[in-house]
């Protein structure tokens, strides 16, 4: 069972006492010293574990946060509902990571929600962003919290979170963290509907809609070789056949600046989908290449 460790001293402790023993009993063509982080808000559901088996992967000691960070969560948002189970998290970890970091809001941010935070520029005030201001901002703030408490060699994340996937990948060139971030596949159910956390909120109806999200990215796929408008009107024609889907937003993006595609783009791109199924707000995408009209 891996060690629950609920302070930032003791987590840095511990960490340097494993680096020192595995510096001292592995051999020089085995990253047994590697630290890998997979930061999580918890609830930990079969994509998370996959997150944590590819950082098992790479080797060395894997670090696993479980922190509800509040600076993520705006008025009205589901913070409280947001749901806490860390001793079966604890459970379902054992044999794929060495720490849990469990910390309280009060160890994270001692003297209230912190003053300095890190702006996540134009990019963040879109998609996600626009539903949820200042989410971005906190996210990468405790992500740089993380990443200078555990002091990491990889990082892993999951593409499910496209749009953060990006900022923090941004925010480790622009501020040359030295810190590498490894992008594991979104992990789906059986019908393709994408794991989260707040999957367990769907009632059976609402589940068996969901599985529109995960359609609509199948049918925008396919629709590549039309182009761009092509991809919007498939996607958007299955989720328009599904009344309980409440779109927020279905767009093209650049995977390198994030920002929507003009109807002329080919190349790689990816599509971004949000919907509400009564209170349940779920996010999806799909990486997706458009090819040359020439």
């Amino acid at each position: 069972m891996p060690e629950v460790v609920t302070t930032i001293a003791a987590l840095r402790r511990r960490i340097a006492e494993r680096r020192e023993t595995a510096l001292r009993e592995g051999s020089s063509d085995a990253p047994a010293s590697r630290v890998v982080l997979v930061p999580t808000m918890g609830a930990l559901h079969d994509g998370h574990l996959q997150l944590v088996a590819q950082a098992r992967g790479l080797g060395g000691i894997v670090v696993v946060s479980v922190f509800v960070n509040p600076l993520q969560f705006g008025p009205g948002e589901d913070l409280d509902r947001y749901p806490r189970t860390l001793d079966s998290d604890v459970t379902r970890l054992d044999g794929l990571a060495d720490l849990v970091f469990a910390p309280s809001a009060t160890e994270m941010y001692p003297d209230g929600p912190s003053e300095t935070r890190i702006s996540a520029g134009p990019v963040a005030a879109l998609y996600e962003g626009a539903v949820r201001p200042g989410h971005f901002d906190g996210m990468l703030t405790v992500v740089a919290k993380l990443f200078n408490i555990v002091a990491p060699d990889v990082a892993v994340f999951g593409q499910k979170d496209a749009q953060q996937v990006h900022l923090v990948g941004r925010m480790v060139r622009d501020l040359n963290l030295p810190v590498t971030i490894a992008v594991v596949d979104t992990v789906r159910e059986k019908d393709g509907l994408a794991l989260s956390s707040r999957n367990r909120f769907l009632d059976d109806d609402q589940r068996l809609a969901a599985v529109a999200l995960s359609q609509a990215l199948a049918a925008a796929a396919e629709a590549a070789a039309g182009g761009v408008d092509a991809v919007l009107a498939a996607a958007r024609a299955r989720l328009d056949s599904e009344a309980a889907v409440k779109l927020d937003y279905l767009v093209v993006v650049d995977p390198d600046t994030f920002q929507t595609v003009d109807a002329g783009h080919h190349g790689p791109a990816v599509v971004l989908v949000a919907a509400r199924l009564g209170s349940t707000r779920l996010i999806d995408n799909e990486r997706i290449s458009i090819p040359s009209s020439s």
